[in-house]
């Protein structure tokens, strides 16, 4: 949620000087936007002392002071905005009572055949079997095909009955804040989750006060250069200092020498720069041989199960099936959230180079994980891991037959049902979504809606308020954004 990315600081601080500060500063950015106009109408000619005004029509001065009047009103209602998220943000409760979380509360699906599970027990006739594992911790790192996932994870979490711990209020935990459990819908010391999936600033130790014991940790990284250029597409307009790129390739001007553009305490500056060590609650702006950098790996290592790697996502998923002893038919997806290829700018060599000596934290938590990943298919076995890739793609043809019309995904003007529209980033329409087929037969219809509902709409199928993020959707429909 783009408008919320204050500081819990910044945020107590705004508590403290209320309404009246708030109007206060309204008032100022009024004052500033209209003489910033007022300067730019002068100096293109458009105000009396110009030596150009006579020159002029009054068309073109309506014209700027309408744009003017449009910017100063999209900034009130962005501070107002900010004002209620500061207002609805839940304090920290330092005091909370330390209460141990039980070691489960699932109702724990029935054992399945398994060869490869490490919990498993001998049947008399020597085959393999093994729990289903449903306490999961999935790390939502940005711009990973992490919604594609999420997907995944709800559907499972509703087929036997788990208990998610969301957010409230929104599609995150207060991001970039870090996690806190009080920042759980709900939440109250000894409560039993079995799933923790959405957007965090990683916090281990808090984290691990919500979930059971034994709960598994998975996450997913991302090509560090992809992510660049995908992070700067979708965030690249809510990070200041990048609006004075003025050129028609803005990746490109960044990359060339990023540091004009970038202020570690800016706002939003996060997204522009190590986002992945970032969303592990890391600091992004170390230097990469500094020592924390990899005793920070060598962490998250030792605390996550499986990290996936979104150019195997099918590899990484039948990694999964084999950590958590799930079934082919848990695995079944459609790609969601993804963008327009005409929106992805083509990286050069010399480019993905600039993106990656700029992440170069993300470039050394990528190389790890990426090691440690190919190692576990290696233990897998690659020729099984082949065929099972195979017999997953052939499913999800499958499923696309029976519930996608047109049977790919289209753009996001030609998306029939608003219950099937993604959320955008700002100033554009780049991420496309899917029609759901007509007369889709009985046995699959709700699986086939389900699969193609957009991460916000499934929250709220799942009870989750999200005014926050319907109230900021709702002011950008109205501005345009």
């Amino acid at each position: 949620m783009q408008f919320s990315q204050l500081s819990s600081t910044a945020c107590r601080r705004r508590r403290r000087r209320g309404q009246a500060g708030a109007l206060k500063s309204s008032g100022s950015l009024l004052f500033f936007c209209q003489s910033s106009c007022d300067r730019n109408l002068h100096d293109l000619g458009f105000l009396p002392g110009s030596n150009q005004v006579a020159m002029m029509v009054g068309k073109p001065v309506r014209q700027w002071r309408s744009i003017c009047k449009g910017l100063i009103l999209g900034a009130l209602l962005t501070i107002c905005m900010i004002l209620l998220y500061c207002l609805s943000a839940p304090e920290v409760q330092f005091g909370l009572q330390e209460v141990p979380v039980p070691y489960s509360c699932a109702h724990r699906p029935s054992a399945a055949p398994s060869s490869t599970i490490s919990n498993s027990s001998h049947h008399a006739s020597g085959q393999q079997t093994c729990t289903p594992k449903v306490d999961i911790m999935f790390m939502k790192t940005h711009k990973t095909a992490s919604s594609t996932f999420l997907n995944i994870l709800f559907r499972f979490g509703e087929r036997h009955h788990l208990k998610f711990a969301f957010p409230n209020s929104r599609n995150d935990f207060f991001y970039p804040s870090s996690f806190h459990r009080s920042q759980v819908k709900d939440y109250r010391p000894g409560m039993c989750f079995n799933i923790i999936c959405n957007h965090m600033r990683f916090n281990a130790a808090e984290v691990a006060k919500v979930l059971p014991a034994d709960t598994s940790y998975i996450t997913i990284l991302r090509d560090p250069a992809d992510l660049a250029e995908s992070s700067f597409h979708y965030f690249g307009r809510i990070v200041p200092l990048t609006w004075k790129l003025s050129g028609d390739d803005k990746l490109r001007e960044f990359l060339t020498d990023p540091k004009l553009y970038y202020d570690p305490e800016g706002f939003s500056s996060f997204y522009l720069k190590n986002l992945l060590f970032f969303d592990f609650g890391q600091d992004n702006n170390l230097h990469p041989d500094d020592p924390k950098v990899d005793e920070a790996i060598q962490a998250i290592a030792k605390r996550f199960h499986l990290v996936m790697l979104v150019e195997h996502f099918e590899e990484s998923l039948i990694l999964l099936k084999d950590t958590l002893c799930w079934d082919m038919e848990d695995l079944v997806f459609f790609k969601l959230n993804a963008r327009k290829g005409s929106t992805v700018s083509k990286l050069t060599p010399e480019l993905r180079a600039k993106a990656l000596e700029w992440n170069a934290i993300d470039w050394k938590l990528y190389q790890y994980f990426n090691a440690t990943f190919w190692h576990k298919v290696d233990a897998y076995g690659r020729e099984r891991m082949a065929r099972d890739v195979a017999e997953l793609r052939r499913r999800n043809a499958e499923m696309a037959s029976i519930c996608i019309d047109g049977g790919h995904a289209v753009d996001a003007g030609s998306i029939l049902e608003t219950s099937m529209q993604p959320w955008q980033p700002i100033g554009e329409r780049s991420i496309m979504g899917y029609n759901l087929k007509k007369n889709v037969d009985k046995a699959h219809r709700k699986l086939c809606r389900k699969m193609l509902t957009p991460e916000l709409q499934y929250l709220t199928d799942m009870g989750v308020n999200l005014w926050i993020t319907r109230l900021w959707g709702r002011i950008r429909e109205i501005l345009h954004w």
